[in-house]
């Protein structure tokens, strides 16, 4: 059975669906939600929520990790962003979210100024260190083009948690102009558990499960910041990406004998709706940036903005203006004052859960689910 479209005499292309397109079905039996779990575990690590921030340096500093820590979640710092690259890179952070709106060129020809300094190693270590001295679990995310350059000094400065993380990543890449990363190679020899990512469709991820990633990235990341989908014409329905790699997950666990690869949201997760979607659709996890950068301690000031938006040769990213809502516990956890779904995000979850007669996260990943919208092609 096959749902491929005719675009043209010469391609066909398989329907795939967002998820602004499908919604949940409330079921005959119904919970407390505060009856509800939604404990996490990747490997050793067990958290209360299944939140991990997004590497990006609008929503994570060494200091907004540690308190999503100790909220229960996981912080993921940029080991290539501002705090690595600056002792203090506060007054830039300020300049950053200064810059005049109406001169995008400016403000990307700036980034790209500031984001020029070199990656110092003692600056990584130091980071690392600080995440480390306030118990909270520790995790650090590197592109994989910078991987192979920095990962001893990241292992070394003792991270839990190590993020491979790009716009895509794949478990065969091909270059005639450097050695590539051999993720099969590079995962085997660490100690540490590896999430790698984005991936967007069943084989992909296949592939990179078969490397012996901890946890695959699903989607592009970045999804209110990135021009992706103008700038290169990809793009990932995620409905439908979720659900393909959880299938993928699904076969792997059978073709390994047992070996459980988390499957991590990744991307377009605004509100808290998209992320109680994404878990329906298969999502373990979520890494979320846009509902963490509305939070008053998210070092972005009011903006946000991913590593596409200071790339020095394509960028593609946008500073992108944030209301901010509320402190981060607020965001996560309530009191809410809002109507949207930007704070709260947890106790969002919890109900959906309830709605829908589950109690675990895995037990969610069976909701049903219907088509409510029209599909994305």
């Amino acid at each position: 059975m096959t749902n491929d479209i005719e675009i043209g005499r010469s391609k066909r292309a398989r329907r795939t669906y967002s998820l602004d397109d499908v919604a949940l079905v409330p079921a005959r039996r119904t919970r407390d939600p505060r009856d509800v779990n939604t404990e996490w575990q990747i490997d050793a690590f067990k958290f209360a929520t299944p939140v991990l921030g997004a590497p990006m340096d609008s929503v994570m500093s060494p200091e907004t990790a540690i308190t999503l820590g100790k909220l229960g979640g996981v912080g993921v710092l940029n080991l290539e962003g501002l705090w690595t690259r600056y002792e203090d890179p506060e007054p830039y952070l300020d300049e950053i979210s200064l810059l005049a709106r109406d001169d995008m060129s400016h403000v990307t020809r700036r980034m790209q100024e500031i984001y020029a300094e070199p990656i110092k190693e003692g600056l990584i270590t130091e980071r690392l260190a600080q995440i480390r001295d306030a118990g909270v679990v520790v995790a650090g995310s590197l592109t994989p083009q910078r991987t192979q350059e920095y990962y001893k000094t990241v292992v070394n400065a003792g991270t839990d948690l190590f993020v491979i993380r790009g716009t895509t990543v794949s478990a065969e890449h091909v270059s005639q102009n450097q050695e590539p990363l051999d993720l099969k190679k590079f995962i085997y020899e660490l100690d540490v558990p590896v999430i790698v990512g984005g991936a967007a469709g069943y084989t992909p991820a296949l592939h990179l499960m078969r490397t012996g990633a901890a946890g695959v990235l699903v989607g592009f990341g970045g999804g209110a910041t990135t021009t992706t989908r103008r700038a290169l014409g990809i793009h990932a329905a995620m409905a439908s990406a979720i659900s393909d790699v959880a299938a993928a997950r699904s076969d792997y666990l059978d073709e390994s004998g047992g070996r459980y690869v988390h499957v991590i949201a990744d991307g377009g997760l605004g509100q808290s709706g998209d992320m109680i979607k994404a878990m329906a659709m298969g999502a373990d996890a979520v890494m979320i940036g846009a509902p963490l950068a509305r939070a008053k301690e998210a070092p972005g000031r009011g903006y946000h903005w991913g590593p596409e938006a200071h790339h020095h040769e394509f960028p593609r990213g946008t500073r992108t203006p944030m209301n901010q809502v509320g402190s981060l516990e607020e965001v996560l956890y309530g009191p809410s004052h809002h109507v949207d779904g930007t704070s709260n995000l947890m106790g969002a979850v919890r109900r959906a859960m309830a709605t829908t007669g589950y109690s675990t996260l895995k037990e969610f990943q069976r909701s049903e689910v219907v088509l409510t919208g029209r599909p994305q092609y």
